[in-house]
């Protein structure tokens, strides 16, 4: 298969400079209209391609086919252009509004890009002062409180933000009574031996936090974050390139806002609050939010499973 397509990559490009002679010596491929498509418009159009399309089309029936799409997309031009479509106003504004899109994009590459370059050594050094970040989690601890219905998990919810504590709440009205017993205690667990909607949940907790009503098919749980065990750290290499992502992510922001507030100071903005307020979108409702509570003290007793 490699052979095949090398041979055919050895075709293509003998073909290439072969038509790029006939191109000189004739100036254009074909025409349309007065129009004329040269190897130039060809190989622009090649080069876009994504890698398996140029394997496509590879050889003299590829480059044909390619000749063949740019045949047809100056005739649809032509032609739109007879109907007087380039006239229609909604394609004027589209147009505009896409000039407006490309300038500021090329605006953008050229004072703020461009200049937010990261190095391997700003990624390696972010890396050794961040060590804790690239741990692997190998195990969560947590601790729940399981309820029926989600009319109940709120009102535990309600009770904790009164300050009641997690463990005392959960003895009290925890069905699952194997943990309820251990004021919600689940241990320590490993990935894959809770419920995908419970593991999820706890992931996503800080250590401290509870979350709202996670619906799993038990019940509804009030899940409290207690610990976690971590693996090694992660290798530079395999986070190197994630990190550099990162960092220049980092970069680009902060320029892009020091780069706006410039320019703010240098062009007149006016914002009717009064027209904003009046056609502001409605907000959906959102959901329960987390909270820190109280840090439990260590338990002395194994984790129960």
């Amino acid at each position: 298969m490699k052979k095949a397509v090398l041979t055919l990559a050895i075709i293509f490009a003998l073909f290439s400079c072969a038509k790029q002679d006939n191109a000189q010596s004739s100036g254009y491929l074909a025409k349309v209209g007065s129009t004329k498509i040269t190897q130039a418009d060809l190989d622009k159009l090649y080069q876009s391609l994504p890698d398996y399309a140029q394997q496509i089309y590879q050889g003299e029936q590829g480059k044909e086919k390619i000749l063949e799409e740019l045949i047809n997309k100056e005739i649809l031009f032509q032609e739109a252009v007879k109907k007087g479509m380039d006239k229609n106003p909604d394609f004027t504004k589209k147009m505009e509004e896409y000039k407006k899109v490309t300038l500021a994009q090329e605006l953008l590459e050229k004072e703020i890009i461009s200049s937010a370059k990261v190095t391997e050594q700003d990624a390696r050094d972010f890396y050794e002062k961040n060590k804790t970040q690239f741990s692997s989690i190998s195990q969560l601890k947590a601790s729940h409180i399981l309820v029926k219905t989600e009319e109940e998990a709120n009102k535990v919810l309600a009770r904790l933000k009164k300050g009641e504590k997690f463990e005392t709440i959960a003895k009290a009205v925890s069905t699952d009574k194997a943990s309820a017993a251990n004021g919600g205690n689940l241990g320590f667990f490993s990935k894959g031996q809770m419920v995908p909607e419970f593991e999820k949940a706890v992931a996503s907790l800080k250590k401290g936090e509870i979350s709202g009503p996670v619906k799993t098919q038990y019940g509804y749980h009030i899940i409290k974050m207690t610990d976690m065990k971590e693996g090694p750290v992660i290798e530079f290499d395999k986070v190197k390139d994630i990190i550099m992502q990162k960092l220049s992510g980092d970069k680009q922001k902060e320029a892009f806002e020091k780069y706006m507030a410039e320019l703010k100071k240098a062009h007149k903005v006016e914002i009717n609050k009064d027209a904003l307020s009046k056609n502001a979108p409605q907000t959906a409702p959102q959901s329960a939010p987390q909270f820190p509570v109280e840090q439990p003290a260590p338990s002395t007793e194994a984790p129960k499973k």
